[in-house]
């Protein structure tokens, strides 16, 4: 792989920090390269996995607070929902980082 098919397939992963979900659906159908268009579609992937932890995250908050019988509950399982989500999204932030600066580096 050369220079500028690393640099756009890291810039798959590094658009976690500009534009998370734009910019691997526009490399993807812009760049004719097999390799890029994996890593586009793997860095989408995992742009979508944050979203998709919030979207559960508000699911947890409102069955928690229409079924629970008693607000300690309803509290914990909110905390716990709140604290599943960071860490699920400091994760795939960190992963999303380190595949990209593994891509840049990579010797071909």
């Amino acid at each position: 792989m050369d220079n500028t098919n690393k640099f756009l397939a890291s810039l798959n992963y590094f658009s976690v920090f500009i534009a998370p979900f734009l910019l691997p659906i526009i490399i993807y159908f812009v760049v004719d390269h097999h390799e890029v268009k994996q890593h586009a579609k793997k860095a989408l992937v995992s742009h979508i996995i944050p979203f998709l932890s919030i979207i559960g995250l508000f699911i947890t908050i409102f069955f928690a607070a229409a079924s629970s019988s008693s607000e300690d509950t309803a509290f914990f399982l909110i905390i716990t929902g709140f604290v599943l989500v960071g860490l699920i999204n400091l994760i795939v932030f960190i992963w999303n980082i380190v595949k990209g600066i593994k891509i840049f580096t990579k010797e071909s």
